[in-house]
């Protein structure tokens, strides 16, 4: 294949082992600790400097991060100690089609072991892995803007409950009149009467398939919907736990979380409740009211090994509701902003999908770039930048 050359993955770059760090010893910092699913937490300190290429050592193993600034890679974790020459955001993709879970080593914990990935044999471009980046990099700097346009979007709707319904500054608050803290027209609410909340189906393994639509669990909540996600064919589960785009789902286990869902046709797996707003209550309201109150759930959670909330807690916890003409003029201004997320969500999906395909294909060769005329994004040109400066500090 012109323009590809045989190497050992280790003639390209070197592994190490990442650090071991407990909870104790981290200190309150802007370091990110990169375990092997991503970024677990942060401290003061780094053992590495950016750009840096983490993969998963245990665990989820193989999985790969792309860090921007300087980190810790913890020791479930190998990170590239030196690339040799070779750009890091290239090394990035690259290692993602290798498929690095299948040389586990570990006898009943899934291991990597990195003196076997160095003896593997792959077809790697040298000449033309940055023009490779610079594609794909362009795709990913377009996921990054809608994703922090998503949670400037986020930040808007929920500053706008807050500055409606907890300083209570609604539209003609001057000459309301207050009584034991809420306005006089108002009532005080039940979140458990302001919607229907339908616990989700008990899925067996026998269940779950890779074909079908997506069975939606807390770890789809957090994580969103990917190739490992198992799935069903929905035709023998009944209607009511089947939701698409823009349903309310609300995780009462483990994990608390509250999501407009926004990937697709889902199914609804037990410990995750269905939300609809009844009468006149709008969808925004009431997810935005959900989403407040998570800190007083998580107070009321019980468990000795998976924490959750009880449905009487939905009756327990207590807003002020206002009238019909507050809750419309609400929705007027935090409706679109929820709308313009889904449609920033939807654009990344598809955004995701064609970088994807473009990755195997670019990778392998079968997509040549020599004869392209491609820009570099600023994110290649600010992390060129940032190698220079540590090389000459």
């Amino acid at each position: 294949m012109s323009g590809f050359d045989e190497y050992k993955l280790g003639d390209l770059l070197t592994f190490q082992r990442g650090f071991d760090i407990t909870k104790s010893e981290q200190q309150e910092g802007d370091v990110p600790i990169v375990s092997s699913s991503g970024i677990s937490s942060f401290h003061n300190q780094s053992k590495s400097s950016a750009p840096g290429v983490v993969i998963g050592r245990k665990g989820s193993l193989g999985t790969v991060h792309y860090l921007k600034a300087k980190y810790w890679p913890h020791d479930t974790t190998l990170w590239v100690k030196d690339f040799k020459g070779n750009d890091p955001r290239f090394i990035y993709y690259f290692l993602q089609t290798l498929h690095l879970e299948n040389f586990d080593v570990g006898s009943s914990n899934p291991t990597l072991n990195r003196n076997h990935l160095h003896k593997i044999r792959v077809l790697f471009p040298k000449k033309q892995q940055k023009k490779i980046a610079a594609v794909l990099s362009a795709y990913d700097d377009l996921i990054d803007n809608n994703r922090r346009r998503i949670e400037l979007l986020e930040q808007m709707a929920e500053e706008l409950y807050r500055e409606w319904f907890v300083r209570f500054r609604f539209p003609g608050y001057r000459q309301a009149k207050f009584e034991k803290g809420l306005p006089v027209d108002w009532e005080r609410k039940a979140l458990g009467s302001l919607g229907t909340y339908l616990n989700g189906y008990a899925f067996k393994p026998s269940d779950l398939s890779l074909a079908g639509i997506p069975v939606i669990k807390i770890k789809e909540i957090n994580g969103g919907v990917t190739a490992e996600t198992p799935r069903n064919s929905g035709e023998s589960i009944a209607k009511k736990y089947h939701f698409d785009d823009g349903s309310i789902i609300f995780s009462w286990s483990a994990t608390l979380a509250v999501k407009i869902w926004d990937q697709g046709p889902g199914l609804l797996n037990q410990h995750l409740f269905k939300v609809a707003p009844v009468d006149v209550i709008p969808s925004s309201f009431l997810y935005l009211s959900i989403k407040f109150c998570l800190p007083i759930f998580d107070s009321l959670t019980t468990g000795s090994t998976m924490k959750h909330i009880k449905r009487k807690e939905l009756d327990a916890v207590k807003i002020g509701l206002p009238g019909k003409a507050i809750l419309e003029a609400f929705d007027r201004s935090a409706s679109p902003l929820v709308q313009e997320k889904l449609k920033l969500s939807k654009s990344n999906q598809l955004l995701i999908e064609a970088r994807n395909q473009l990755l195997t294909r670019l990778i392998s060769g079968k997509l040549p770039v020599d004869q392209l005329d491609i820009q570099f994004p600023p994110s290649m040109r600010e992390a060129d930048a940032a190698r220079q400066e540590v090389a000459y500090a």
